[in-house]
């Protein structure tokens, strides 16, 4: 009992962490603030331009588009988590988060980035389905199955976070309480706890590690599956597929390196952790769009008409 109590008192030691940033140089810090106010812009603008296109250019009954629309949400919140906070912090000498905020922050940014892992799958066993399984695409990928999958990511994405939470916030925190990061990640945490943190840390880099690893061979085999198949295809069949496919890849392996550096290791940080963590956290969600939009015909025409309706309908109204 006595224990029980004291571990609670030392939790409560630290109510408040403090950032370290991206840099101690003002100057510095006056360019990035620049810098990640635009890609903050880009990737709230973009992604709400595909989520818009996928919704009123008709193109939500396609199982891709139906994800593709989900994904550009998940990135919209994923990039908010961390941003904001991070842009505001870069105009501030002292850079601090409360416990609370610090463990919401952590859980948020494992559960958008855990279910954006799954999209990111799921979208590839869509284009197996669509690529070699071409008549019966539309009897796999129905509606109802669609909505099984996607509340499948998001109850997955819910349960990896909730124990990377559970794991940290049952840890005594007695100072000191200075985080070497730009938000609340476990790794850059637990180095704080005033315990031995080794278990924590192996069933942390486990969870996180089996998750970023099984998806990433799930999405090479999808992936080699498909080009292998594609030598049967029509040239253009190949074209179109290669299209299409070509943008998830090249997300994937934004998205996935990054991730694999970070969490597939022990409980270890390193100075680079910060510019590694901003591929994955900021410029994968900023290049979604543009890998989407300027890599597919499909959504461009889409956006070309409703251009076009938006124009005549505001000639009209003159």
């Amino acid at each position: 009992m006595a224990s029980g109590t004291y571990s609670i008192e030392r939790v409560n030691n630290v109510t408040e962490f403090i950032f370290w940033g991206l840099s101690q140089n003002p100057e510095v810090e006056e360019v990035c603030f620049v810098l990640f106010t635009f890609f903050y812009i880009v990737i709230v603008l973009g992604n709400l331009l595909i989520m818009i296109t996928v919704y009123f250019g008709n193109l939500f009954k396609s199982p891709m588009y139906f994800f593709l629309n989900f994904l550009s949400f998940v990135d919209i919140c994923y990039s908010s988590v961390t941003a904001p906070k991070m842009i505001v912090d870069l105009l501030v000498k002292e850079k601090t988060i409360s416990y609370s905020g610090c463990m919401l922050q952590l859980f948020a940014t494992h559960f958008f980035g855990c279910t954006e892992i799954f999209i990111l799958t799921v979208m590839a066993y869509d284009r197996y389905v669509a690529i070699c399984k071409p008549l019966h695409y539309m009897t796999i990928m129905d509606r109802e199955r669609c909505n099984k999958m996607l509340l499948g990511t998001w109850v997955g994405g819910f349960l990896h976070s909730i124990i990377q939470v559970a794991m940290v916030v049952q840890l005594p925190f007695c100072g000191p309480n200075e985080i070497d990061h730009y938000f609340c990640d476990v790794h850059p945490v637990l180095k704080l706890a005033c315990t031995e943190t080794y278990i924590v840390g192996v069933v942390v880099t486990a969870n996180s590690g089996t998750i970023t690893l099984g998806s990433f061979v799930i999405l090479l085999i999808s992936y080699t599956v498909i080009l292998v198949s594609l030598r049967k295809q029509s040239a253009e069949g190949r074209r179109k597929a290669l299209s299409t496919c070509g943008s998830h890849i090249a997300v994937v392996i934004i998205f996935f390196g990054p991730c694999t550096f970070m969490y597939m290791r022990p409980d270890t940080t390193f100075s680079e952790d910060k510019m590694v963590a901003i591929f994955y956290t900021i410029i994968t969600p900023m290049l979604n769009p543009l890998i989407y939009t300027l890599r597919n015909a499909e959504v461009k025409n889409a956006m070309r008409k409703l251009w076009t309706r938006k124009v005549s309908w505001e000639t009209t109204r003159k």
